[in-house]
């Protein structure tokens, strides 16, 4: 399991752990950039709470392709790759919250969010109702050398959140309601704010539609739906580098992951 937490925030690294032993696997902690650690002595590494990667994303993909070489990469590094740039929403082929990929031509919409296409905890973000700030917000991200990604805020997300879909080993395990990340007081630790959901069978085969997308074996998925305001839900985001996982809210959660693991060795 690779990491690199040094605030200790990452409530969930002794549950997988601890389910992994009781399925008869062995594993640690290790952190991603040490050069002590031989990569080649594990059947398998896991790519968890890497949430230092942003600052160094070249550096980590080039550790994702030498660790690929020796050992077996959970998620693969193609896919560190594509889901570590936002632009692979163009090409899922399904659904996805309307976005504009540059600072000219904005759309018209009662109220803008602005991020870069590499990002992550709403690092960089911003949420406006003036499409001038949204317009100066994109032509910033452009110059320094980063693609804009402009949507509309969906105010349904207020009332219904985020739905949280997790698989693992393409498995569905369970799924949460998440309080979005940008609704008026939330905190840098709101991001883990969530309760149990049962999620609709429209929002279940969007999810698998995404899966089918994705050609690679999956320890874990996280997919995050939306509703736009027809009710028709669409993709926000496609999480299989280093998502929370929500493994306290549902009790089968740790041990379904750790079965797909088994299954993945």
């Amino acid at each position: 399991m690779t990491f690199d937490d040094p605030g200790g925030h990452d409530d969930e690294r002794e549950a997988a752990l601890a389910a992994w032993q009781e399925a008869g696997i062995e594993g640690r902690a290790e952190r991603w950039d040490d050069p002590a650690v031989t990569w080649s002595a594990y059947d398998a590494v896991v790519v968890r709470s890497v949430w230092d990667y942003l600052d160094r994303r070249a550096d980590f993909l080039a550790w994702a392709h030498q660790v690929e070489s020796v050992s077996r990469l959970l998620n693969p590094a193609a896919v560190l790759k594509s889901n570590t740039d936002k632009t692979y929403l163009r090409d899922l082929g399904v659904p996805v919250v309307p976005t504009h990929w540059s600072s000219q031509g904005l759309p018209h919409w009662e109220e803008y969010v602005v991020k870069p296409a590499i990002s992550a905890g709403a690092r960089d973000t911003i949420r406006t109702t003036d499409p001038d700030r949204a317009k100066a917000h994109a032509a910033a991200l452009e110059a320094s050398g980063r693609v804009p990604m402009v949507q509309p805020y969906l105010d349904m997300v207020e009332s219904e959140g985020e739905t949280s879909l997790l698989y693992f080993n393409r498995r569905f395990s369970h799924a949460v309601r998440r309080t979005p990340m940008l609704s008026e007081g939330m905190t840098g630790a709101d991001h883990v704010r969530a309760e149990p959901r049962t999620p609709a069978p429209d929002q279940v085969d969007l999810a698998e539609k995404v899966l089918a997308a994705i050609p690679q074996a999956l320890l874990y998925a996280r997919i995050d739906l939306v509703r736009l305001p027809d009710g028709t839900p669409v993709v926000i985001e496609l999480e299989l580098t280093e998502p929370y996982l929500f493994l306290r809210y549902a009790p089968e959660a740790p041990a379904n992951l750790a079965r797909a693991l088994r299954e993945l060795l």
